[in-house]
């Protein structure tokens, strides 16, 4: 029954062999093709079955795109052709042979009609209901397979057997139909843009929320990119970037005229999605690393497939060009298959060129998108990340680390999409590539297939390599970046140790370390391309040795048509190392990422409670018996805490240095991992750190935190705060940028600062640790008064604080010592039962000399006036030109800068050198390649020349270029190593030699951004750039000179598409160097707000300001994706029109070999001729697109360059006036008319201070808030030059020496106590120029010996960076420590004792009289008592000298501004008296 059938429908047809599948007429093939119909048929009625019956919608909200009606148009009407032609060919059939049967060959074409007349319908214009999304995608797949089948097996017919039929053409038709029929059912856009239910990524609106109040506030600014609302032809042809490509030309592109992204593509978008994913899969159990590489895969699955469709069009029609290569030879050879077929062969040529060039380029632009989604998540997810991360976690992920997170790993996921299809592409182009050399070469193909998997193979080993190489550079990497990014956060303490030499060692160690693993990644990928670009023409000299010796006849119809295939693939194969390349890189990031996001978390951080409304019996609730900062310690940092503080207390909390004071504090906040017990807060929470935290932005950003105006609290904040007169003479007032970390600040202004913000937020409860500590007397009272009992009056306040004065107004007071609390009670009731507590006063009383002071004990409560706030400002002012803000916006370079950068590069370690040979080498290579072509095409048809010399002189050809490859790849290699080593060189001494002004007004994010993405750049990627760069246009025009050889009239074309390539590269360029530059200039940003945010998280955590933040940062994300988005899309938009000039050129040659007359021994330069033309639309495109991405990476190169020539400070040392090494022997110190100024328009800082300091004296600085007292001590160690004047110590200028030597004799302990990342022993001898036994003596003096000795290390105990596991005390004495060491005859003390506790300050008074007995010391202090016992006194008020002279005479003189500091010091002690008689 079977075999009748068979004999009904084929009748007696052959149905064995690959070519009865193959062939579009064969029963097989046609039984085939209906079974697939059939199962879409079966697929569609599901589809219809369970739905409405209605094939449109009838909605008001449904209409059709542009796509749509293409789609439907051209589906249904092939399928009403089909349809036509069954019925012509059965009309045909019955005439002639008066049967209907077989059937098959006019069934198929009734089943293809009918089957793709409803597709049309269903696809294009039915709106699937979203059960029935998925079905429809898979009818378009099947189709679109279907489609393959046909066209690949109807050009197959048309090639080998040289027939062409109707049949074929439209199962050729098919194809274009189905492509359009997948983006009808993958793009979504078909159907109702108004009707959200049926978008697969609806649920983001779900997500969103009171969040997207700022997205709709985007949304409605017109300048969103043209993409969003771009049709077919624009999407297909970049048309939509015209309007900005031509602005690019007509004006330098500011970052106002850049187009936002698309509300699908921006930050906040994905990370919603990806946060839902995640947290799904965390239910789930699945592990870190697949959940969040699945998350990837599964968000953009569509997306993937789209691109990957793309890809497969794309490998498809570049494969098919050696065929159509053959069929031009057979044509020069005589063997026409029909009259026009050459004319025919060129139209289809140019169709397949363009096809090509469209697919690809859609395919890159698509997965470029793709990494930029993907790069904005995983960007988000690691700030949000650090805002909640645990303080274990911080000392294993410092901030460089973080920022080296976002600006290089995360960069580096977000190239992967762009290399991820390249993975299964060249697979399956060189399995299509190789059944095309099956067809040219028979058997030989197997020696062609041995070489390139042996080169595959050999690859292995070096792959691991390249994946353990490029890990341990990236860890070096960090380190490098953990070490200068601590370096350049705390430079000026660097300067005033005279330390910056030291550290900038360690950091050139470990760049040593980093540029030896440089070094090898690069000589890897060396290794790889010389492996890949010469597998190609060793695998076509092996093939043709193999057809010898086979007894295989070469001829011009074979071999060119093999070595055409070889040069397609071998772009593809030269890829394979850069694939592999972003595959370990992508890896090793992500694995990096994956461990940052899963590290330990704040567990407390949810101690707030909601009060709803209702009035509570206590604000705080404290019941613990146990407080860690270690999760694993066996000591507790605090003990037995039990604190109850009601709704409107105020609560004073005291102790010794290191007692726990801020680590209560940070319990309250949630911020100490372990705390056996409750902590309870009701209400909202404002804290003021003891380190003060300033944002870079305008003073009004800073109070205002994110909160909205009101104009009337916000002037009520600065009047509480005495900000008010600073604002005034401020240029900009309140709008006055503020340097990173408050750089153009004194310590007093940042914290009052810091308590307007607190202020403003109007919170219900308010933690302030030790915030006067900061502020001079008379500032400190004006602001206990008015800001804590004044404007706090109604909240509740818990006040860290030494300042014992204050005490008697609060209503409770905590005494802390060694972890515990002591007593918690009243003032006067705690003064008269505590033993503690009276030492704590006595202490006071004592260092305060009150015995001498008994005149002023009587003096009353201070009265506020108008005059109570001097001009505080003058410093900061003064720092200021009169409309000129301190910190500028970001320079970048602007226009073409020409060949500037190129030679900045080259001009390192013999750049010039190593580039020369590297071209000399390809050049070579180049050449052979042309020989050896030439030999082929000139002697495969002379018989008389043995096959064995023919092939012996090719293959010493190849020889010669496999050794030219290797010696490019050890130039290239030499090139990157050199010019990163001595770029990185050069810049760290520029910025270590650089002045304390450019820190003043550089965030550091700025620098961080050259010396981590710019330098990766650098390191990894240029040399190699300009080495692809220089190969592709050595290519190119190797290209050209072998389409004019056999075609000289194309050298009419090739001239203007030449002078048209430049143009629009130049018209590129114009636009492309702008977005890329703004690229860099918006990652700075985002890195200089990721790392702001690190250093402030507890205060942002503390205000609840977590998403005013991270939204601001999704802000930063999208400005600099949006650079990045218009950067690769205009990139797409240059090659997409330079491959369509190449489809021209390439389309003009064929069509004048066509029209001119060759004879058939012409054949083999023919052959040689097209098959370098089917390659030029790659290898110009290779060649303008790697110059365009090197123009991009030199930007890097301009932007460090930027930083490589600082202005210098003076020299570390000069040789002809050195003093001697124990200079200063006796601490003289004279100054002569000493004035200061910032920069050279700037007011006067210092005006004119004339004073003698002898040797021996202990001078005390006094004065207002930023009266110039920090600026003498500036100069005293030349942070700042004079402009005026002389200072004289011991006979010597000390502007006549070196830096080094004035700055290592000097010791200081400074404003901002500073410790590093490492030991203790490190932090207090850096340099190890003393023993243990001097470090432990030195500690004893400091009172830190028995906190050291506690701890597991003792001197090896971890100090992590800034020293945030020890306590602002603790960190001053450090400094204390450093200055005992180091002996100095001068000693300055620059506010040493702010953060210390009475007691402390007067032991530590003691130790400094004692051990500086015959020392010069200088102190700069806001506490009285501390200058007390001062020899001298000297006074400085708005940068003038006003008073020098013995304390004792200068309080006599009733007019003094010392006896008024001292007066207003005194006001409050007489108010401590005064409230402890009450």
């Amino acid at each position: 029954m079977g075999e009748g059938f068979w004999t009904l429908f084929c009748s007696n047809e052959c149905c064995s062999g690959f070519s009865a599948i193959i062939n579009p007429d064969s029963c097989v093939n046609n039984i085939l093709v209906i079974a697939a119909d059939i199962l879409l048929l079966l697929i569609l009625l599901c589809i219809f079955r369970r739905s409405s019956t209605n094939i449109i919608a009838q909605s008001e909200s449904h209409t059709f795109s542009t796509l749509s009606v293409i789609s439907v148009t051209s589906n249904v009407g092939l399928a009403l052709v089909y349809l036509g032609f069954g019925i012509w060919t059965i009309i045909e059939k019955v005439n002639a042979d008066q049967t209907v049967l077989p059937p098959h060959g006019w069934l198929v074409l009734f089943f293809q009609g009918f089957t793709w007349l409803l597709l049309g319908l269903t696809i294009s214009l039915k709106k699937p209901q979203p059960q029935h999304i998925a079905r429809t995608k898979s009818c378009s797949i099947l189709a679109f397979l279907i489609a393959i089948f046909l066209c690949t097996s109807s050009i197959w017919e048309a090639i080998v057997d040289e027939a062409v039929s109707v049949k074929n053409i439209l199962n050729i038709c098919y194809f274009p139909g189905s492509i359009l029929l997948l983006f009808s059912a993958f793009q979504g856009n078909n159907y109702a843009k108004g009707d959200p239910e049926t978008r697969e990524d609806a649920f983001y609106t779900a997500l969103q929320g009171p969040a997207s109040d700022m997205e709709d506030e985007i949304s409605l600014n017109d300048n969103v990119t043209p993409f969003e609302k771009a049709g077919l032809f624009s999407t297909l042809s970049f048309w939509w970037l015209n309007p900005l490509m031509k602005k690019g030309k007509q004006k330098i592109l500011e970052n106002e005229d850049i187009p936002l992204l698309r509300q699908a593509d921006r930050a906040r978008t994905w990370y919603l999605i990806f946060m839902e994913q995640l947290n799904k899969r965390k239910e789930e159990g699945s592990s870190a690393t697949s959940s969040i590489l699945s998350i990837i895969f599964y968000c953009q699955r569509r997306a993937i497939l789209i691109s990957g469709l793309y890809a497969l069009i794309k490998i498809l029609t570049t494969t098919s060009s050696p065929l159509f290569l053959m069929a031009f030879i057979k044509i020069a050879e005589g063997n026409e298959a029909f009259k026009y077929e050459g004319y025919a062969l060129t139209l289809g040529l140019f169709l397949a060129k363009i096809l090509e060039s469209l697919s690809e380029r859609q395919w890159y632009f698509k997965t470029r998108l793709i990494g930029l989604q993907v790069r904005s998540f995983v960007s988000a997810a690691i700030y949000q990340k650090q805002l909640r991360l645990s303080n274990s976690a911080k000392m294993a992920h410092s901030p460089g680390e973080i920022v080296n997170y976002v600006t290089v790993d995360a960069y580096r996921i977000g190239e992967f999409p762009y290399w991820f299809h390249q993975m299964w592409t060249t697979s399956l182009q060189l399995c299509l590539s190789l059944l095309i050399v099956y067809f040219f070469v028979g058997l030989a193909t197997i020696a062609a297939l041995t070489v390139l998997l042996l080169t595959v193979l050999a690859s292995s080993p070096l792959a691991k390599l390249q994946h353990e190489y490029q890990t341990k550079f990236m860890e070096a990497q960090d380190r490098r970046l953990k070490a200068i990014t601590e370096a350049l956060s705390n430079m000026k303490i660097l300067k005033l140790y005279s330390w910056e030499t030291n550290f900038k060692n360690v950091v050139e160690e470990l760049r040593t370390e980093e540029i030896k693993w440089i070094c090898q990644v690069l000589t890897q990928k060396g290794y790889y391309i010389v492996m890949f670009w010469s597998s190609p023409i060793l695998a076509a000299a092996v093939t043709f040795w193999t057809c010898y010796f086979l007894g295989f006849t070469l001829s011009a119809s074979n071999v060119f048509p093999f070595l055409a295939t070889l040069r397609i693939v071998q772009e593809p194969i030269r890829l394979i190392p850069d694939v592999f390349g972003a595959y370990v890189e992508a890896k090793v990031s992500l694995s990096r990422i994956v461990k940052f996001l899963d590290a330990p978390e704040l567990e407390n951080r949810h101690t707030r409670k909601e009060s709803c409304g209702k009035e509570v019996e206590h604000s705080i609730f404290f019941s613990s018996s146990e407080i860690s900062w270690d999760t694993n310690a066996t000591k507790a940092t605090l003990r037995n805490i039990n604190l109850v503080v009601k709704p409107g207390e105020k609560v004073a909390i005291c102790g010794e240095v290191g007692s726990g004071k801020s680590t209560l504090l940070a319990a309250i906040l949630g911020e100490v991992p372990r705390i056996n017990g409750i902590v309870q807060v009701f209400g909202k929470i404002a804290y003021v750190s003891q380190s003060a935290w300033i944002q870079t932005g305008t003073i009004q950003e800073n109070i205002m935190f994110g909160s909205a105006m009101d104009r009337a609290r916000y002037q009520e904040t600065l009047e509480k705060c005495s900000l008010v007169e600073d604002l005034e003479i401020l240029p900009f007032h309140d709008l006055t940028q503020i340097g990173e970390r408050g750089v153009n600040l004194s310590g007093g202004q940042k914290q009052r600062i810091q308590l307007a913000r607190a202020l403003y937020q109007n919170a219900d409860v308010y933690l302030l640790d030790d915030p006067f500590s900061a502020v001079d007397a008379h500032t400190a009272t004006s602001l206990f008064h008015e800001y804590v009992m004044g404007a706090l009056a109604e909240k509740t306040v818990l006040l860290v604080t030494h300042q014992v004065d204050f005490l008697p107004a609060l209503n409770s007071i905590l005494l802390m010592h060694s972890g515990k609390i002591l007593r918690a009670a009243p003032y006067e009731e705690l003064l008269a039962s505590c033993q503690e507590f009276q030492n704590l006063v006595n202490a006071h009383d004592d260092t305060a000399y009150s015995q001498r002071q008994v005149d002023y004990a009587s003096i009353g409560r201070h009265k506020s006036s108008n005059k109570e706030i001097e001009k505080v400002n003058t410093e900061v002012q003064l720092k200021e030109s009169s409309r000129d803000q301190l910190i500028k916006l970001e320079v970048r370079e602007t226009g073409d800068t020409g060949f500037k950068p190129y030679i900045q590069y080259l001009k390192h370690r013999k750049g010039f050198w190593h580039f020369s040979f590297l071209v000399f080498s390809f050049s070579v290579f180049v050449a052979g390649q042309l020989s050896q072509f030439y030999w082929l095409a000139l002697k495969l048809q002379d018989y008389s020349l043995s096959r064995v010399k023919l092939l012996a002189v090719y293959s010493v050809i190849m020889c010669i270029m496999v050794f030219a490859l290797l010696m490019r790849s050890f130039s290239v290699v030499d090139l990157g190593c050199g010019a990163s080593t001595s770029i990185f060189s050069a810049l760290l001494n520029s910025l270590f030699r650089a002045p304390m002004l450019f820190y003043d007004s550089t965030p550091v994010g700025r620098i961080l951004s050259r010396v981590s993405s710019d330098m990766n750049i650098i390191d990894l990627e240029v040399a190699f750039k300009l080495m692809t760069a220089v190969a592709g246009t050595l290519n190119t025009y190797s290209i050209f000179i072998a389409l004019v050889f056999q075609t000289w009239p194309m050298v009419f074309l090739i001239i203007p598409t030449i002078y048209i390539t430049v143009l629009l590269q130049k018209y590129y360029f114009a636009s492309a160097k702008e977005l890329m530059r703004m690229n860099g200039t918006t990652m700075s940003t985002l890195a200089s707000h990721l790392s702001e945010s690190i250093a402030g998280a507890m205060t942002i955590r503390a205000f609840g300001e977590e998403d005013q933040f991270f939204s601001k940062y999704l802000d930063s994300i999208d400005i600099n994706a949006s650079a990045d988005f218009n950067r690769f899309s205009a990139s797409e938009w240059l090659i997409e029109r330079l491959e369509w000039l190449c489809a021209i050129v390439l389309s003009a040659s064929a069509l004048a070999i066509t029209l001119i007359q060759f004879d058939a021994s012409s054949s083999g330069f023919i052959g040689m001729t097209l098959s370098y033309g089917l390659s030029l639309n790659v290898f110009l495109v290779i060649s303008v697109q790697f110059q365009c991405m090197l123009e991009n990476s030199m930007i890097s190169v301009e932007r460090v360059e930027q930083y490589m020539h600082i202005s210098h400070e003076a020299p570390e040392v000069i040789e002809e006036n050195r003093p001697a090494d124990n200079w200063p022997t006796a601490g003289k110190m004279e100054i002569h008319d000493l004035k200061v100024r910032y920069r050279p328009n700037a007011p006067l800082v210092l005006r004119g201070i004339n004073c003698i300091i002898e040797g021996g004296y202990k001078i005390g600085i006094v004065g207002r808030t930023g009266s110039g007292k920090t600026t003498l001590i500036s100069v005293l160690f030349r942070l700042v030059e004079p402009t005026e004047g002389r200072i004289i110590v011991d006979d010597y200028d000390i502007c006549k020496i070196g830096l080094h030597d004035l700055r290592s004799r000097f010791g200081i302990i400074p404003q901002d106590p500073t410790l590093f990342n490492g030991s203790v022993r490190f932090n207090l001898d850096p340099l190890s120029e003393h023993t243990d036994h001097e470090i432990w003596e030195v500690l004893e003096k400091c009172q830190l010996r028995e906190t050291i000795q506690e701890k597991e290390g003792g001197l090896d105990s971890l100090v992590v960076q800034d020293g945030t596991n020890w306590s602002m005390g603790q960190r001053q004495l450090f400094c204390l420590g450093r200055a005992l060491l180091k002996r100095s005859r001068i000693l300055v003390l620059d506010e040493a004792t702010a953060s210390m506790d009475n007691a402390t300050d007067s032991v530590l008074q003691k130790t400094i009289r004692t051990e500086f007995a015959d020392c010069t010391v200088i102190t700069v202090a806001h506490r009285i008592p501390t200058v007390m016992d001062c020899t001298k006194v000297l006074a400085i008020s708005d940068g003038k000298l006003v008073e020098y002279d013995e304390p004792m005479k200068l309080i006599k003189n009733k007019g003094s501004l010392f006896c008024q500091l001292v007066k207003e010091y005194w006001s409050r002690a007489a108010n401590a008296g005064i409230s402890a008689e009450g």
